[in-house]
Protein backbone atom coordinates (compact mmCIF):
# COMPACT_ATOMS: atom_id res chain seq x y z
CA UNK A 1 0.00 0.00 0.00
CA UNK A 2 1.37 3.38 -0.98
CA UNK A 3 0.22 6.42 0.91
CA UNK A 4 0.47 9.98 -0.27
CA UNK A 5 1.54 13.22 1.28
CA UNK A 6 0.33 13.90 4.78
CA UNK A 7 -3.12 15.52 4.75
CA UNK A 8 -2.08 18.55 6.81
CA UNK A 9 -1.25 21.80 4.98
CA UNK A 10 2.07 21.88 3.18
CA UNK A 11 2.88 25.27 4.68
CA UNK A 12 4.90 23.61 7.44
CA UNK A 13 7.42 22.20 4.93
CA UNK A 14 10.28 24.41 3.77
CA UNK A 15 9.76 23.63 0.08
CA UNK A 16 6.65 23.56 -2.15
CA UNK A 17 7.21 20.33 -4.13
CA UNK A 18 6.06 17.97 -1.35
CA UNK A 19 6.00 14.36 -2.56
CA UNK A 20 8.19 14.93 -5.62
CA UNK A 21 10.66 12.14 -4.77
CA UNK A 22 7.95 9.65 -5.71
CA UNK A 23 7.77 10.86 -9.30
CA UNK A 24 10.23 11.82 -12.00
CA UNK A 25 11.62 14.22 -12.91
CA UNK A 26 12.78 15.88 -9.73
CA UNK A 27 12.01 19.60 -9.48
CA UNK A 28 14.34 22.15 -11.04
CA UNK A 29 16.35 24.54 -8.91
CA UNK A 30 17.70 21.90 -6.52
CA UNK A 31 20.70 19.62 -6.27
CA UNK A 32 19.54 16.13 -7.27
CA UNK A 33 20.76 12.86 -5.80
CA UNK A 34 19.94 9.36 -7.00
CA UNK A 35 22.06 6.55 -5.65
CA UNK A 36 21.21 2.84 -5.93
CA UNK A 37 23.02 -0.01 -4.22
CA UNK A 38 22.46 -3.78 -4.51
CA UNK A 39 21.88 -5.03 -0.96
CA UNK A 40 20.96 -8.68 -1.33
CA UNK A 41 18.96 -11.32 -3.13
CA UNK A 42 15.59 -12.90 -2.48
CA UNK A 43 12.46 -12.28 -0.47
CA UNK A 44 14.18 -12.64 2.94
CA UNK A 45 16.75 -9.96 2.09
CA UNK A 46 13.98 -7.71 0.78
CA UNK A 47 11.91 -8.12 3.95
CA UNK A 48 14.90 -7.49 6.23
CA UNK A 49 16.00 -4.43 4.27
CA UNK A 50 12.48 -2.99 4.05
CA UNK A 51 11.90 -3.42 7.78
CA UNK A 52 15.25 -1.77 8.58
CA UNK A 53 14.45 1.22 6.38
CA UNK A 54 10.91 1.82 7.63
CA UNK A 55 11.53 1.24 11.35
CA UNK A 56 14.50 3.65 11.50
CA UNK A 57 16.92 0.75 12.17
CA UNK A 58 18.97 1.63 9.08
CA UNK A 59 19.47 5.21 10.20
CA UNK A 60 20.33 4.12 13.73
CA UNK A 61 22.80 1.46 12.55
CA UNK A 62 24.41 4.06 10.29
CA UNK A 63 25.30 6.13 13.35
CA UNK A 64 22.48 8.69 13.15
CA UNK A 65 20.40 9.33 16.24
CA UNK A 66 16.66 9.25 15.59
CA UNK A 67 14.03 10.84 17.76
CA UNK A 68 10.43 10.09 16.87
CA UNK A 69 7.24 8.82 18.42
CA UNK A 70 6.54 6.69 15.34
CA UNK A 71 7.37 2.99 15.44
CA UNK A 72 7.61 2.96 11.65
CA UNK A 73 7.43 5.47 8.83
CA UNK A 74 3.91 6.78 8.20
CA UNK A 75 2.83 10.04 6.55
CA UNK A 76 2.77 12.84 9.11
CA UNK A 77 5.32 11.22 11.45
CA UNK A 78 7.81 13.77 12.73
CA UNK A 79 11.44 12.67 12.87
CA UNK A 80 14.53 14.39 14.20
CA UNK A 81 17.77 13.04 12.76
CA UNK A 82 20.96 13.94 14.60
CA UNK A 83 24.59 13.29 13.76
CA UNK A 84 27.93 14.52 15.02
CA UNK A 85 29.85 14.65 18.26
CA UNK A 86 29.36 16.93 21.26
CA UNK A 87 29.05 20.58 20.28
CA UNK A 88 29.39 19.57 16.62
CA UNK A 89 26.08 17.68 16.62
CA UNK A 90 23.38 18.82 14.27
CA UNK A 91 19.75 17.71 14.73
CA UNK A 92 17.44 18.24 11.79
CA UNK A 93 13.63 18.15 11.83
CA UNK A 94 11.79 16.22 9.12
CA UNK A 95 8.33 14.82 8.49
CA UNK A 96 7.38 11.70 6.56
CA UNK A 97 5.66 12.72 3.33
CA UNK A 98 4.82 9.37 1.72
CA UNK A 99 5.32 5.66 2.30
CA UNK A 100 5.32 2.52 0.18
CA UNK A 101 4.44 -0.82 1.75
CA UNK A 102 4.03 -2.96 -1.36
CA UNK A 103 4.79 -6.55 -2.34
CA UNK A 104 8.06 -5.64 -4.08
CA UNK A 105 8.69 -2.06 -2.91
CA UNK A 106 9.08 -0.68 0.60
CA UNK A 107 10.21 2.73 1.78
CA UNK A 108 9.39 6.31 2.58
CA UNK A 109 10.33 9.92 2.01
CA UNK A 110 10.66 12.73 4.46
CA UNK A 111 10.72 16.45 3.89
CA UNK A 112 12.47 19.28 5.63
CA UNK A 113 10.77 21.37 8.29
CA UNK A 114 11.71 24.82 9.65
CA UNK A 115 15.05 24.56 11.43
CA UNK A 116 16.56 22.14 8.90
CA UNK A 117 19.74 23.47 7.23
CA UNK A 118 18.53 22.31 3.82
CA UNK A 119 15.22 22.62 1.95
CA UNK A 120 13.98 19.55 0.14
CA UNK A 121 13.03 15.91 0.35
CA UNK A 122 14.75 12.54 0.56
CA UNK A 123 13.40 9.06 -0.06
CA UNK A 124 14.74 5.67 1.01
CA UNK A 125 13.29 2.78 -1.02
CA UNK A 126 13.99 -0.96 -1.20
CA UNK A 127 12.95 -2.82 -4.37
CA UNK A 128 12.77 -6.54 -5.07
CA UNK A 129 13.40 -6.87 -8.79
CA UNK A 130 12.14 -9.60 -11.13
CA UNK A 131 15.56 -11.34 -11.10
CA UNK A 132 15.40 -11.58 -7.29
CA UNK A 133 17.98 -8.88 -6.66
CA UNK A 134 17.25 -6.39 -3.89
CA UNK A 135 18.19 -2.75 -4.42
CA UNK A 136 18.22 0.23 -2.12
CA UNK A 137 17.78 3.68 -3.66
CA UNK A 138 18.19 7.09 -2.08
CA UNK A 139 16.58 9.89 -4.08
CA UNK A 140 16.76 13.49 -2.96
CA UNK A 141 16.43 17.06 -4.04
CA UNK A 142 17.77 19.81 -1.84
CA UNK A 143 19.15 23.30 -1.70
CA UNK A 144 20.70 25.34 1.11
CA UNK A 145 18.28 26.62 3.71
CA UNK A 146 20.75 28.36 6.01
CA UNK A 147 23.72 30.68 5.58
CA UNK A 148 26.18 27.98 6.60
CA UNK A 149 24.91 25.44 4.05
CA UNK A 150 25.11 28.15 1.37
CA UNK A 151 28.64 28.91 2.53
CA UNK A 152 29.56 25.21 2.36
CA UNK A 153 28.61 25.28 -1.34
CA UNK A 154 29.54 22.09 -3.19
CA UNK A 155 30.65 20.28 -0.03
CA UNK A 156 27.06 19.52 1.05
CA UNK A 157 26.11 17.47 -2.07
CA UNK A 158 29.36 15.51 -1.73
CA UNK A 159 28.51 14.71 1.91
CA UNK A 160 24.96 13.70 0.90
CA UNK A 161 26.31 11.28 -1.73
CA UNK A 162 28.79 9.83 0.79
CA UNK A 163 25.97 9.32 3.29
CA UNK A 164 23.80 7.60 0.66
CA UNK A 165 26.68 5.22 -0.13
CA UNK A 166 27.23 4.57 3.58
CA UNK A 167 23.53 3.77 4.06
CA UNK A 168 23.75 1.27 1.19
CA UNK A 169 26.72 -0.50 2.78
CA UNK A 170 25.01 -0.62 6.18
CA UNK A 171 21.77 -1.93 4.66
CA UNK A 172 23.65 -4.64 2.76
CA UNK A 173 25.00 -5.91 6.11
CA UNK A 174 21.51 -5.85 7.60
CA UNK A 175 19.87 -7.57 4.61
CA UNK A 176 22.42 -10.35 4.33
CA UNK A 177 22.57 -11.02 8.08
Amino acid sequence: MTTGPAPAPHGRFTYPEVGATRTAPLPAGYHHLRHSTPVGHGRDAFEAAGAAVTTWALHRRSGARIRTGAVRAEPGARVEVAAGLGPFTIAVPCEVVWTAYEADRTGFAYGTLPGHPECGEESFVVDLRADGSVWFTVTAFSRPGRWYTRLAGPVVPVLQRCYARWLGRVLRKIATG
